[in-house]
């Protein structure tokens, strides 16, 4: 089957437009390769592309956050992975104990650029019914996030609150 001169020109077009965002990610795919944290990240001084709460390091986080949860720790868990799915991310890292404390490392990417943040998540046990949170997430590339992790924070936080 051989294509008309209409279809060679549309095709042409739709790959040159198509370009900026296929080099994106190209360079996306060399230069942010997956790196698993196996404890919890601090965001880096003065840093634009990083949030965290909990820990003694809120960082870039307006609002009121109760991080002692009136949930154990194995419903915090449930909804976690929950999230983990909704959203569709990638699991780096993912360690229970059998006290039911956690840490889970996985990678979100953003809608349209597809760039990729890391987010971490401890759960800590205080009791049977209650634990608590520590939550934090950080672009890869770049210097600014545009928002985007305080905002992710906030979502995962609700998601995991409710």
């Amino acid at each position: 089957m051989q294509l008309s001169s209409r279809q060679i020109k549309g095709f042409t077009l739709v790959l040159l437009l198509s370009s900026p965002w296929l080099l994106c990610q190209a360079w996306i795919a060399t230069s942010a390769q997956d790196e698993v944290w196996d404890t919890m990240p601090v965001c880096p001084e003065a840093s634009s592309n990083c949030a965290h709460i909990g820990g003694n390091a809120d960082y870039r986080m307006d609002g009121e956050f109760t991080l002692t949860l009136n949930q154990s720790a194995e419903q915090v868990w449930s909804a976690l992975q929950q999230y983990i799915d909704d959203s569709g991310a990638d699991v780096l890292l993912e360690e229970k104990q059998d006290s039911g404390e956690s840490y889970t490392h996985f990678v979100e990417r953003t809608i349209f650029w597809r760039f990729p943040d890391d987010v971490a998540v401890h759960i800590t046990v205080i009791d049977e019914t209650t634990c608590s949170l520590e939550l934090h997430s950080q672009s890869r590339i770049g210097g600014i996030d545009m928002g985007i992790n305080p905002a992710r924070l906030e979502g995962l936080y609700d998601a995991l609150t409710e």
